[in-house]
């Protein structure tokens, strides 16, 4: 997508959300706010097309890309040190925006989380930025320092819930609330295993389906369904994109809300990528799912 069609929907959404929550957003009654040269959906879109530009740095990609190549486009431009400050305004509009762009459900999902650190362990102590906010928690890959990106997916690559959570919070604790609109089936690893999350589930009209540990006994499932649960890699392929291309984790944050902006951006960012990671099913595969459905 080009940016003036990013643009052209975020400006879109803008002003139908403006409309819709005119009277729900909070009053700057009493408080002195600096008009900005930037409107709020120029600076969502600048947020989002870094993710989109390939940079590593957003300081690199503000002032060596925006303001040298971009200024026709944005002729408003301010500051980097102001567009940080600006970021913060946005940060309601950008969680509403990525909620309102995720797919739609179509039987089979994906969940899993993902570590995003904000420091190294030898950091922890001597880290600020987050305090009060971040907590420690364990993966697959050890201890961390930072929060939990929460995500389901469909077999297509498409996102359909997200959300954010302390390091050290239960990956079962947020599920019942991101599937709330889901059917069908949802594939999770072991660490999701919890009779009465799926009982809870399964009174929505939602089967959760996991692996089993290796002290538990034997069951019996479905061909299809253990099939699809071999193919639970795609979630994970879709975290490691987030990561090392989106940049939505990094050590750099000086700010707890442009954190948030930033990760946002960046899901918004994989929701506007036309080839995302898929199933891609063997004939056999394919003859097993539709002997079995």
């Amino acid at each position: 997508m080009t940016l003036l069609e990013l643009f052209c929907d975020v400006d879109d959404f803008c002003q139908s959300f403006s409309q819709q929550h005119a009277r729900q957003l909070p009053s700057e009654a009493g408080k002195r706010v600096r008009e900005a040269g930037l409107g709020e959906s120029e600076i969502m879109t600048i947020v989002i097309h870094f993710h989109q530009a390939g940079y590593r740095n957003f300081k690199t990609y503000y002032t060596d890309y925006v303001q040298r190549h971009l200024r026709a486009e944005f002729p408003g431009l301010v500051s980097y040190s102001r567009f940080v400050t600006l970021m913060q305004r946005v940060v309601v509009l950008l969680w509403a925006y990525a909620q309102a762009r995720c797919g739609r459900c179509t039987g089979i999902s994906f969940v899993d989380s993902t570590a995003l650190r904000v420091c190294t362990n030898r950091r922890i102590h001597r880290h600020k930025v987050f305090a009060g906010l971040a907590a420690r928690g364990q993966c697959s890959l050890g201890w961390f320092y930072g929060f939990k990106l929460h995500l389901v997916i469909t077999e297509q690559g498409e996102i359909l819930a997200f959300t954010l959570t302390p390091g050290n919070v239960d990956d079962r604790k947020p599920v019942p609330q991101l599937v709330k609109q889901l059917f069908g089936k949802l594939f999770g690893d072991k660490g999701y295993l919890s009779q009465p999350l799926f009982d809870r589930l399964l009174e929505q009209g939602l089967q959760l389906i996991t692996g089993i540990r290796a002290n538990m006994k034997n069951r019996l499932m479905l061909t299809s369904d253990k099939l699809l649960l071999r193919k639970r890699y795609i979630i994970e392929t879709i975290n490691d994109q987030l990561k090392n291309q989106s940049q939505i984790e990094h050590s750099r944050h000086r700010s707890p809300i442009n954190f948030v902006v930033n990760v946002v951006a960046g899901l918004i960012a994989y929701m506007w990528q036309p080839k995302k990671p898929a199933i891609n099913w063997s004939p056999h595969e394919a003859q097993a799912l539709a002997l079995f459905h």
